[in-house]
């Protein structure tokens, strides 16, 4: 008999709420599985997990795997270790296993469950049938099952959940009071031990249910309680697809979407997220002066094809694949930084452009992409960095056990990392080159098992220990598929974080299961877009830069306000260093000055770089620059885009007002505000002049009849102080310093 006749005894007694004052029936029981039925409790009672038994060290000389990923090395430490004292055979209610956590004996661990809980029965009956171990032939858990999948409830409301396990033979259980329960978003909902979900707020949010290191999601949306007319979404306009998902979602919580952005926060927002720059004075003008209908998809079209466009997108794939002199050799850095802009300049397809990362070899000097390798040296890094860059995905926690938030095992992790274990690298003859190679043996040794495991992509086929082939084709054919269900999203899910300053799943790196887009139906159709326009990703920025969802007015609604991930309205957001330096410069008209930096090295500065290269054109991070550094520059250290910072900070604050980031360029011969008065300009230029380069606007009225009027008023000696300290109101106004 199954465990499912033992359950059917119980869950009487379960929904009575009986069970700990009652004494349970005693099912009939034939055999309990340590596997599907012992770790599971030791995971649901804390006893293997990190804080307890399942720490790298174990507690008191009693080790366990985290959350029971090691079936048989658990069963081991449990009947063998320590002569066996764990377990009594012959009385099991003498049991360490059943004593410590009931408090019978001292437990560090205190109570964790009482004499007459199903706990207790199954654990004692499974050392009285003779404490069998796990099985080679006995049913394994397939998946998981969790209803309601989807409820729409109000705050305040109460849901039980309830989860069923089904196993490779075809049967199912209940395993809803073994399951951990953890809330993607406690501030809509929360979930307790037994998988009660009480609504905190309005939003949507996810709950996870984790058994036997497998995972499933109930999705909890509670509409913001609002009254907002069908017409209201009927009559918003809609440009594509991703107007109508976005539309859809809206209208599912009550979020009223925000009209329409102008179009001099439509220029300024899309040079700034398309190309990293600021439109010039001339512009500005001549876009708004346009009354063609269609002059904001021509702008579009003009933004995709500047070169700026290049600097940016290849300083922003510089980022994620880490090129740097920190660790590579300068002219490997050079090669690394041109194949990078040379591929961005050629709009080469993203699943090209991966493949030939993924799959490179040779001279790091004649083939840049193959520098991947030498950053990487170990197939394990390989393999993570490989996971987290094109799958947005760190399976890093796999390394040592079972992921305890994700569904990749420990086995998983080493046949993935083995497919990089034939990679070699050897040096070439010029400076700084080295030549990556595949070798025609070697594998990755498994700790846990002492054996290599073989080699596999993530969800993917396994290819035999013997194949002499190059392991890395067969990963990048299952990387780059279309049927592959986290490439293509990881980068759709990278690309619109960039114009919407909020991904639809965050953050960008951390694509699980336990971690749902916002708009899942949204995720996938533009996967599916991307995809359909073989991954030409010129192709799904011009959809995301023409859709209405875009071009909304960043300014909140009474009705949205509250909204920071289904895109009701544009996000403002500050801009990133680069950015940010690089417009100080357009607007001051003074350039930047770059230095590389050799002072970890003992060196002190390097050489300069040339006068009027932008930050967005360097190709290297190893620069001495104040500026970048307090505004949260990545260091290209590893891949995450943790390391980039937009956090505010005081010493932010205290640059802006008293550093050289403004004050020097305005005072500075040769600035814009320099050559303003050699040319004479009229006063009523000056300030159009500086309102049309830094906020991409005229000045309002009573802005303009305001400065006029101090400007007019000064002295001849005087006025070139006022016009600096209006440059410097602007470029410290939060109007300049964010994009909206």
């Amino acid at each position: 008999m199954r465990f499912l006749s033992f359950l059917r005894a119980v869950l009487p007694l379960l929904c009575s709420g009986s069970l700990l004052t009652a004494e349970p029936a005693t099912p009939e029981i034939q055999e309990i599985s340590f596997r599907n039925h012992v770790q599971p409790i030791l995971a649901k009672f804390g006893c293997s997990s990190g804080a307890c038994h399942g720490a790298a060290a174990g507690k008191n000389g009693f080790k366990l795997s985290l959350r029971g990923y090691d079936d048989e090395g658990d069963y081991l430490t449990i009947t063998r270790h320590a002569l066996g004292r764990r377990i009594t055979l012959s009385d099991p209610g003498r049991s360490l296993l059943l004593t410590k956590p009931t408090g019978a004996v001292p437990h560090k661990g205190g109570q964790r469950f009482d004499t007459n809980s199903v706990e207790y029965r199954i654990l004692s009956d499974w050392i009285a049938f003779g404490a069998p171990g796990p099985k080679k032939d006995e049913p394994r858990i397939d998946h998981l099952e969790v209803t309601p999948a989807h409820a729409i409830l109000k705050p305040s409301v109460s849901q039980q959940l309830n989860v069923r396990a089904h196993f490779t033979d075809g049967h199912a259980e209940d395993v809803t009071r073994w399951v951990k329960y953890t809330s993607a978003n406690t501030t809509v909902a929360t979930v307790d031990d037994n998988g009660l979900v009480q609504v905190m707020g309005n939003g949507e949010g996810a709950i996870t249910a984790w058994y036997l290191s497998r995972i499933t999601i109930a999705t909890i949306t509670a509409p913001y309680e609002q009254k907002i007319s069908e017409q209201t979404f009927a009559e918003t306009k809609r440009r594509n697809f991703i107007d109508d998902l976005v539309l859809e979602k809206l209208r599912s919580l009550n979020l009223p979407p925000s009209p329409r952005c102008t179009d001099a926060e439509f220029i300024r927002r899309a040079f700034i997220d398309t190309t990293g720059t600021l439109p010039i004075a001339q512009e500005t003008r001549d876009f708004l002066a346009n009354q063609s209908p269609s002059k904001r998809d021509e702008l579009i079209g003009a933004l995709l094809n500047r070169p700026e466009f290049v600097d940016y997108w290849t300083y922003k794939w510089s980022d994620l694949l880490l090129v740097q002199s920190k660790q590579l050799p300068v002219p490997a850095m050079w090669s690394y930084y041109n194949w990078v802009r040379d591929n961005v300049a050629a709009n080469t397809p993203w699943d090209v452009f991966v493949r030939k990362i993924v799959t490179s070899q040779g001279s790091t000097l004649e083939n840049g992409a193959a520098n991947f390798f030498v950053l990487h040296d170990d197939p394990r890094m390989m393999s993570e960095t490989t996971s987290l860059a094109f799958l947005g995905m760190s399976i890093n926690c796999a390394k040592c056990h079972n992921h305890p938030m994700e569904k990749w095992t420990n086995d998983q992790y080493y046949k993935m990392a083995n497919l990089f274990s034939r990679v070699r690298a050897k040096s070439g003859p010029g400076d700084g080159d080295k030549i990556i190679f595949v070798s025609n043996d070697g594998d990755l040794v498994q700790p846990l098992t002492g054996r290599p495991q073989p080699p596999t992509p993530l969800d993917g086929k396994s290819m035999s220990l013997d194949d002499p082939h190059d392991r890395r084709q067969a990963l990048a054919d299952w990387l780059v598929s279309r049927d592959n269900p986290y490439f293509t999203r990881a980068i759709v899910n990278r690309v619109w974080a960039n114009f919407f300053a909020v991904g639809l799943v965050e953050n960008v790196d951390d694509l699980r299961v336990t971690n749902p887009a916002s708009n899942e139906k949204l995720l996938s159709a533009a996967a599916s877009f991307l995809a359909d326009q073989k991954y030409d990703l010129k192709a799904l920025m011009r959809a995301i830069l023409q859709s209405e969802t875009y071009q909304r007015s960043s300014a909140p609604l009474p009705e949205n306000k509250g909204d920071t991930r289904f895109y009701s309205r544009y996000y403002p957001r500050r801009m990133m260093a680069e950015v940010l330096l690089d417009a100080l410069a357009q607007v001051t008209g003074v350039p930047t000055e770059f230095q590389v930096d050799l002072r970890n090295e003992n060196r002190g500065l390097g050489e300069k770089y040339p006068i009027g290269l932008r930050a967005l054109q360097l190709p290297d991070t190893k620069i001495f620059s104040y500026f970048l550094k307090t505004f949260g520059r990545a260091d290209r250290e590893k891949t995450c885009e943790c390391e980039r910072t937009s956090e505010p900070s005081i010493a932010q604050v205290l640059h802006l007002a008293n550093g050289d980031a403004i004050n020097k360029r305005l005072s500075a011969g040769g600035s814009r505000i320099e050559k303003l008065f050699a040319k004479r300009t009229p006063n009523v230029n000056i300030v159009e002049d500086a309102y049309l380069n830094a906020l991409a606007r005229f000045p309002t009225d009573i802005e303009k009849t305001k400065l006029l009027a101090v400007l007019d008023d000064s002295k001849e000696n005087d006025s070139r102080v006022v016009v600096e300290d209006i440059y410097w109101a602007l470029l410290s106004s939060k109007e300049f310093l964010f994009n909206h």
